[in-house]
């Protein structure tokens, strides 16, 4: 889990927002991370992260069986082409039942993955492939706001 941390802080201008006991997030985020493109150092207010490692199941969600020891789960949003080459289908069309558990499988995140979402559980072998995909939804993510910066910037916008 460092390693992907170590290479996600790497990114320029990403803000890794790591909820911990006393701030300002609910218990079910704490010992999780969630990965912005925030060149000011804060936290977005209308974006949702490109990247997370969750490191326990929550309510909906438990297919991964996070409350085991030792283990975590990193996802990460890429567009429509990434998904089909990682997986082989469409996000709005998923048909083929995965195995959310298994170890350092990518895959279709067992909630999100209509949404465009890849996860991993204990990535080892998956960790290169990985990280490049958060690179890319980093980058993604810079486009976005630098899009979104541009046209709060034009008069009567």
């Amino acid at each position: 889990m460092q390693q992907i941390l170590d290479a996600v802080r790497s990114f320029d201008g990403v803000l890794v927002v790591e909820p911990a006991p006393g701030g300002p997030f609910p218990e079910l985020a704490w010992g999780d991370a969630f990965f912005y493109h925030a060149p000011d150092g804060r936290m977005p207010e209308r974006t949702q992260p490109y990247g997370t490692i969750v490191t326990k199941d929550s309510p909906d969600d438990t297919a991964s069986r996070l409350d085991e020891p030792g283990r975590y789960r990193v996802n990460v949003h890429v567009d429509r082409a990434t998904f089909r080459r990682v997986t082989g289908e469409d996000p709005r069309s998923l048909a083929v039942p995965r195995d959310a558990a298994a170890v350092d499988v990518l895959g279709p995140h067992p909630v999100y993955g209509a949404n465009g979402w890849l996860a991993v559980v204990n990535p080892e072998s998956t960790v290169e492939e990985l990280v490049a995909l958060l690179r890319a939804a980093h980058e993604a993510a810079r486009r976005r706001s630098t899009r979104s910066a541009a046209r709060r910037a034009r008069p009567g916008v």
